[in-house]
């Protein structure tokens, strides 16, 4: 089997945390081709292989991201040559051959990203975050764990994110949070990352952590590792300059410079505002 010329995108995040939503996004960039129309929910590449096992048992909500069994790294026994071969003729025709990007976007991304490296060495990340305290309240509808245990399970998924990060060579770490409330500057920096124009695919966005109360109190020791990511109790959600690993400086130029020229506009505004 011939390599496909076209490399892959894999948008990475817990149950609830905006992977649906960003994916639309990319999708809808006539240089992407995603899977669409499948029967399987959310079009989630994971149900559409046989290489790597998909129980019923994997990639449960409130549970997978934290199971060592599910953690994929250069060490799994699914590092070899025949599941990279299964993977692209099981996924292979969801994808138009003639878009030099196909994106995948599984929750289970979360805890593959350094096998799916090992299979397919081109690949980039993008893994998206949410406030674990809002994630736990969201994830909650789906769920009959307590709030804590889901409080518990977002942040120690996001320790192994951060322990697993310095392993890849192309990511770039967003949150929900930032996406909802800058969403021009978020696609545009999402667009440089893969090296690709700006396209707006004008879809209505909105804050869906409005939607719920966080009652649950936060330990000092949880405190203390929502922070790394700009998180604080309460739902609180302070600056993070999101996180962009790349091969090529002008990459990470470009999505440095997306993100910062909202951001200068803005500060020109509000000069402009004071002054009157």
């Amino acid at each position: 089997m011939s390599p496909p010329r076209s490399r892959f995108v894999f948008v990475a995040g817990l149950h609830r945390t905006g992977t649906s939503l960003l994916a639309r996004i990319i999708a809808a960039h006539p240089a992407v081709s995603a899977i669409e129309n499948a029967p399987v929910p959310e079009n989630e590449g994971c149900y559409l292989q046989g290489a790597i096992p998909h129980t019923a048992l994997d990639g449960r909500p409130g549970h997978y991201a934290t199971d060592p069994l599910q953690h994929h790294t250069e060490q799994s026994p699914w590092n070899t040559l025949e599941t990279q071969r299964r993977l692209l003729s099981d996924w292979g025709g969801w994808f138009d051959p003639d878009k030099p990007w196909w994106l995948e976007k599984s929750p289970i991304n979360l805890t593959r990203m350094r096998l799916y490296q090992q299979l397919f060495p081109t690949a980039q990340f993008i893994v998206i975050l949410r406030h674990p305290q809002l994630m736990a309240a969201a994830l909650g509808k789906w769920v009959t764990d307590e709030p804590a245990a889901l409080l518990r399970y977002g942040i120690d998924a996001y320790d192994t994110v951060a322990q697993d990060l310095p392993m890849l060579h192309a990511s770039l770490v967003l949150r929900y949070e930032d996406l909802v409330s800058r969403p021009d500057a978020v696609r545009r920096a999402v667009f440089a990352f893969l090296s690709l124009e700006d396209h707006d695919p004008q879809i209505e966005l909105r804050d869906g952590n409005r939607d719920y109360r966080v009652g649950q109190p936060a330990e000092e020791d949880a405190v203390r590792r929502m922070a790394r990511w700009g998180y604080a109790p309460g739902g609180e959600v302070h600056d993070f300059a999101p996180r962009i690993a790349h091969p090529l400086r002008s990459v990470r130029d470009a999505v440095s410079a997306a993100l910062e020229q909202e951001l200068q506009s803005e500060q020109k505004e509000q000069k402009a505002n004071i002054r009157q």
